[in-house]
């Protein structure tokens, strides 16, 4: 099986299934290369038609079930699929095996506390319970679960709707609520980079304005997109624009007063008519939000890593100070390892979202900082005198925008050979008449 470009295919979805090169390098933030080696790749293997015009541009037509094609064609893609399918279930899963191990490490250090306080009360006379019940353990517990029993019932009575949590529910304010199990997941690792795709809309939006523009641009235009301008006469010289030359097959000029345009043919050339798309003043990244569960469920988290930790901590103390040698007929040696890992899980619980917090806040003053320098570019591009009207004015005349039209191709691998012959020799007929 060819290795399809799924950024291709879903441009060409996007495109309405008819397209120029031109048109999925804008579209997909592409190189042109790889943009027009993906069509081939996806025309070859769909059986799409190739529409030649007179002078040599291609536009290619799909079939609006092209996916249906291939996935009939190779098993490889219906596994592909099968195995996309199969890891959002595994992913859901690991996502809610954190909550859950959360809850049974409680459940277990409850049954051990308990365990123990039986195995001790069996062992031990009369005096020895009296000194435990007086000692320090009893005392500590009841009021760990009297203070959580407490802070619950008198939520509960303040605020009845707080801890209703499990299952998916609706809050005026912030629209579908998380399950509590993957609110858990959210608290301690996030939901993700939210900017994970900035290269993709980086390069869709410079294509976008190229193409807006009729192929033909000044580099002002495109300052607001891009993060490393260089410094000195690498800014000056305007170095800055080689990768966008670069991705869309870009060409300099420059004007008789020595001013730098840069005109892009392929993005010039369009295989329907489209109205100019919309394109935000600057590329602004989403700052990193540290959960999407809500307030409530986060101090549900926090309460029951807390806890966790806590009962971990008294488990250990009551392990170092009763004198049992097993618990449920399980020997100290095997629950004094379990015991310590538990109190391990509790205490990351609770250290790793404090150090993704602050890491988070930090990212954050990064993205905020790119994000004001990219929209003084913008607000900059919008306070440029006569000079860059005269820049703009001198790189219209490299714009163009062409249409091929469906009717106007001179070949087509969907018409009969002999009816083409006809088409181009009229064409050609044409051609040499506007000529005389």
């Amino acid at each position: 099986m060819v290795e399809l470009n799924q950024d291709v295919m879903q441009a060409v979805e996007a495109l309405d299934y008819r397209v120029t090169v031109g048109d999925v390098a804008a579209r997909a933030g592409l190189k042109v290369e790889v943009a027009q080696q993906g069509l081939l790749a996806l025309a070859s293997e769909t059986a799409a038609h190739m529409q030649v015009s007179e002078s040599g541009e291609i536009a290619y037509e799909f079939s609006r079930k092209f996916r249906s094609v291939l996935r009939s064609k190779y098993w490889q893609l219906q596994a592909k699929e099968m195995l996309a399918k199969i890891w959002q279930v595994l992913f859901y899963i690991i996502r809610v095996s954190f909550g859950i191990v959360l809850l049974v490490s409680i459940l277990i250090i409850l049954i051990a506390i308990i365990g123990l306080m039986i195995a001790a009360s069996s062992q031990g006379g009369g005096d020895n319970r009296n000194n435990r019940r007086g000692g320090g353990f009893n005392f500590p517990i009841i009021n760990i679960f009297y203070l959580f029993d407490f802070n619950y019932s008198r939520g509960r009575r303040r605020y009845p709707n707080r801890y209703q949590y499990g299952g998916r529910g609706r809050s005026p304010q912030q629209g579908e609520k998380l399950q509590f199990l993957e609110a858990i997941f959210s608290f301690l690792f996030g939901d993700g980079n939210p900017n994970a795709d900035l290269e993709e809309k980086r390069w869709q939006a410079i294509g976008t304005v190229i193409q807006n523009s009729g192929g033909a641009i000044a580099a002002e235009q495109v300052v607001p997109y891009l993060d490393d301008l260089g410094e000195g006469w690498d800014k000056e010289y305007e170095d800055y624009m080689l990768p966008v030359l670069s991705k869309f097959n870009g060409q300099p000029e420059v004007s008789p007063i020595g001013d730098m345009v840069y005109y892009f043919p392929e993005l010039q050339v369009s295989a329907m008519e489209r109205r100019k798309a919309s394109v935000s003043a600057y590329l602004k990244e989403q700052k990193r939000k540290f959960t999407q569960a809500t307030s409530d469920q986060v101090m549900l988290s926090i309460g029951l890593g807390s806890a966790n930790m806590i009962l971990a901590v008294v488990l250990q103390s009551m392990l170092q100070s009763f004198p049992v040698e097993a618990i449920y007929g399980i020997p100290l040696t095997v629950v004094q390892p379990i015991s310590v890992v538990l109190l391990a899980y509790g205490f990351a619980f609770l250290a790793i979202p404090l150090v993704r917090y602050f890491w988070v806040q930090w990212r954050n003053s990064k993205i905020e900082e790119r994000n004001e320098e990219r929209a003084e570019r913008a607000t900059a591009l919008n306070r440029l005198g006569e000079a860059f009207q005269q820049k703009l004015a001198f790189a219209q005349q490299f714009a163009a925008r062409k249409v091929l039209k469906e009717e106007e191709a001179v070949y087509s691998t969907e018409t009969d050979l002999f009816e083409q012959d006809n088409r181009l020799s009229e064409a050609e007929f044409m051609r040499k008449l506007n000529e005389i």
